[in-house]
């Protein structure tokens, strides 16, 4: 019935084809008590031709019927998807992560921990009265002449590219607001890479509470003096103009030290009162500094913040280097928004929008797994096998 989407399937390991298992389908749509009558459309055959279509680049469906000898009305299938339970196609998500887990627990790690990648970005939809009450739109936009655009944070594991977390909000949230909600997915010891948006104390603290680490590049309104013994604006004192807010502990390296973050007497909009009170006072981290000297690069210094404390078995040369990795998110993002065409959204409300995107991930995610099979066949990183021949 599904031609295409089966010779796709076909590349994809056995343990993620069972994926779109009608037995499975079955079952989740049970378990979430989603009960449907014996029809044309059923859950399997909507989420079917909802994987093919977000397949062939999110096509219209009238263009879907070209890749099917499914005979539907537009109508029909529309409808199907606007019955089909959003938690269905999260709980399908799900399972793609599990069925991941052993590819990314055996994957290449940094020092004996797993590294994941955490950015934000945004994608469009359809101008309804729906959808902009929900995301809303540019500031630099006359009302009605612009379209909705949403906030979204993912959450990649480094080494596969595989994405484990994704979040739509209104266009003007902080990353930090879901960042603490991607935790979840991560594990004791694992290491969280971002931007200097990532780089707060609260999060820093999350991230401590739950065993896990981060390495972040230092918010640009941070000061931060590598001198010896520097002197810094304590908690409860008039600050002095141009002096850090950290408490200087011990010289690693040139350029590299241990300091002591006090806790903001201000509470961050995204972390309630009672979470707020739970942190800690202080905490310790680590201030790196290193220059880039590679042709092209526009940036020629960058200072990170982790709290990977110990200088010999981190160096600061292998800390550089990892966050290094940050920016294959930047292409992890492209892929999923320029390739397969989720830039822009077709869904006129926001339950659809939601139910595309996971959709999105749930693809992406199946083509991952076809380059992680290619890269093990071939004895090549994953990041050698091209991402728009695994699509096509």
């Amino acid at each position: 019935m599904f031609l295409s989407l089966q010779s796709a399937l076909q590349r994809i390991q056995h343990d993620l084809a069972q994926v779109l298992d009608p037995d499975l389908i079955t079952r989740i749509c049970r378990t979430v008590g989603y009960r449907f009558r014996c029809r044309l459309f059923d859950p399997i055959t909507t989420i079917h031709l909802f994987v093919l279509q977000i397949l062939r680049g999110n096509v219209a469906i009238a263009r879907l019927k070209d890749f099917t000898d499914q005979v539907f009305t537009e109508a029909a299938y529309c409808k199907a998807r606007m019955r089909l339970p959003l938690e269905v196609l999260q709980r399908l998500l799900q399972r793609v992560g599990q069925a991941v887990e052993p590819t990314i627990a055996e994957a290449g790690q940094w020092h004996g921990h797993r590294t994941f990648l955490l950015d934000g970005s945004s994608f469009t939809m359809p101008d309804t009265p729906e959808l902009q009450k929900e995301f809303g739109q540019p500031g630099n936009q006359s009302a009605g002449c612009g379209f909705p655009v949403a906030h979204l944070l993912t959450l990649f594991h480094a080494q596969t590219g595989f994405l484990l977390q994704v979040f739509a909000a209104p266009l003007r949230t902080h990353d930090l607001a879901h960042a603490q909600l991607t935790h979840a997915a991560l594990g004791a010891g694992d290491v969280l890479l971002g931007d200097r948006a990532f780089a707060s104390f609260a999060h820093f603290a999350l991230l401590l509470g739950r065993g896990l680490h981060g390495l972040f590049r230092a918010h640009q309104k941070q000061i931060i003096d590598f001198r010896q013994g520097r002197r810094h604006n304590a908690p409860g004192h008039k600050p002095v103009k141009g002096l850090p807010t950290s408490r200087w502990l011990k010289r690693l390296g040139v350029k590299d030290q241990l300091v002591e973050y006090s806790k903001p007497k201000e509470r961050p909009e995204w972390l309630t009162e009672a979470d707020y009170a739970q942190l800690p006072a202080t905490l310790m981290v680590r201030e790196l500094r290193y220059r880039i000297t590679r042709p092209g690069c526009r940036t020629k210094s960058v200072t990170l913040v982790t709290t990977l404390w110990d200088a010999e078995r981190y160096p600061a040369a292998d800390l550089a280097k990892l966050y290094g990795q940050r920016w294959t998110i930047e292409t992890n993002l492209r892929h999923l928004k320029q390739t397969m065409k989720m830039d822009v959204l077709h869904c006129e409300t926001v339950n659809g929008v939601l139910k595309e995107l996971t959709v999105f991930a749930l693809v992406y995610n199946l083509v991952r797994a076809v380059m992680c099979a290619a890269a093990e066949r071939q004895q090549v990183p994953v990041d050698r096998v091209s991402f728009a021949d695994a699509l096509g």
